[in-house]
């Protein structure tokens, strides 16, 4: 017997260990499988019991509730007539509501956007832009000369009081 033949026998056990480990990790994953499954059907079965359990208190609540209440605020449930019969409202009416008012909103700010964009817009708001900047530089230049006029005729009054180049009677101001 030569040394293939021990090398398959290596091979041979090898495989057998490794099926054998396998077996034993795979029976390990299927016992805790097992025993979770166990723990989640018993906090299952708990879960289910305190829910019928609360179920049950709060249908007591409410019948409790039901025979102490004096007043109701909703009409739920009731067929009261009150002698209005109800019409049907056709779509076209809904429609006409719902989209009626913004739909006309629209339009009506899309013609103005048209009208304030057109040639004859654009020309007689330039007209008015030209003559209001003219309007104001002519009350600029007219304020203006006021305030010159005004500098004038101060700086004579001054002049006339003796005060000649920042000098009164000969002395220099501030010394």
């Amino acid at each position: 017997m030569g040394w293939p033949f021990w090398a398959v026998v290596c091979l041979l056990v090898a495989m057998t260990a490794l099926v054998v480990t396998l077996g034993v990790l795979f029976a390990g994953e299927r016992r805790r499988g097992r025993a979770e499954r166990a723990a989640l059907l018993a906090e299952q079965r708990q879960l289910s019991e305190r829910l019928e359990e609360l179920s049950r208190a709060a249908a007591a609540q409410r019948q409790i509730a039901d025979e102490h209440a004096d007043w109701v605020i909703t009409r739920l449930g009731e067929s009261e007539d009150d002698g209005v019969a109800a019409r049907p409202v056709s779509d076209q009416l809904v429609l006409s509501a719902a989209f009626g008012e913004p739909l006309v909103k629209a339009l009506a700010f899309g013609h103005g956007v048209r009208r304030a964009l057109s040639a004859e817009s654009r020309n007689r708001i330039r007209f008015e832009m030209r003559r209001e900047v003219r309007r104001s530089r002519k009350m600029r230049r007219k304020e203006m000369k006021e305030a010159w006029r005004q500098m004038r005729t101060e700086r004579g009054q001054v002049q006339g009081d003796g005060q000649v180049d920042g000098q009164v009677n000969g002395q220099v101001n501030g010394a």
